[in-house]
This record gives structure tokens, sequence and C-alpha cells, in this order.
């Protein structure tokens, strides 16, 4: 089974990183790169968004649609990267999730 696993920071995740000094977020960047080099096997394309303030926004709502710099979402959290992978199924696409070393916050949904 195909699933994307789309990581989302919080807050107080970003405040935590942009808090650490050089080595340490190194150290946190090394475990990201660790754990997609032991998950290659299963990972079939990943990749890393830009900030959320880069974002472009549709809204298709009604009327005409609505174009708007930004996300605008009322929300704490931002996806900031996803990884398409291939399981066997949701306990195995949960395991990489559970492993997952650096966003507080994964979302797995299948691939339809």
């Amino acid at each position: 089974m195909k699933y994307v696993l789309m990581f989302a920071e919080t807050e107080e995740f970003v405040t935590r990183l942009e808090a650490m000094d050089e080595l340490e977020r190194e150290a946190a960047y090394e475990a990201v790169m660790r754990w997609f080099a032991e998950n290659s096997g299963k990972i079939t394309h990943h990749a890393h968004l830009a900030p959320a303030h880069t974002a472009t926004t549709v809204r298709l709502d009604g009327g005409e649609p609505v174009v708007t710099d930004g996300p605008f979402v009322e929300g704490k959290e931002v996806v900031s990267g996803y990884a398409e992978v291939e399981v066997a199924d949701l306990d195995e696409a949960l395991k990489l999730a559970r492993s997952w070393p650096a966003c507080p916050v994964v979302e797995i949904r299948p691939i339809a």
C-alpha cells in the first residue's frame, strides 16, 4: 500500500528549533537524514516544503476563485514536508511515523 506521511511543525517545535545552538541543530538535522537513509527502501519520494509564508492559496468556496498570499489557515500546525512510502499496511506506516525524529505531528494518508 502507498501512503503519504505529512510532517507538521507546531509553533512550539519551531521555537525549540530556533533556540538550539548550531551543534544541536546539526544533530537534529542528522537524525532526520539518518531516518530517511534507514527507511530508503520504503520511501518512493519525499520533499521539504518552503516555509508557509511563501504559500499562495486559491479559495474556491463560492463565486470567483480568490487568490491570496500565504496559507491563511486557522491552525497552529503547518505541513513542512512529506514522504510517499510503499509499505505492507497501515501498521507499517504507523511504525515509520512513530520513528520520525523531527516535527511532532505526522499525518498519514493512503494514496487513492
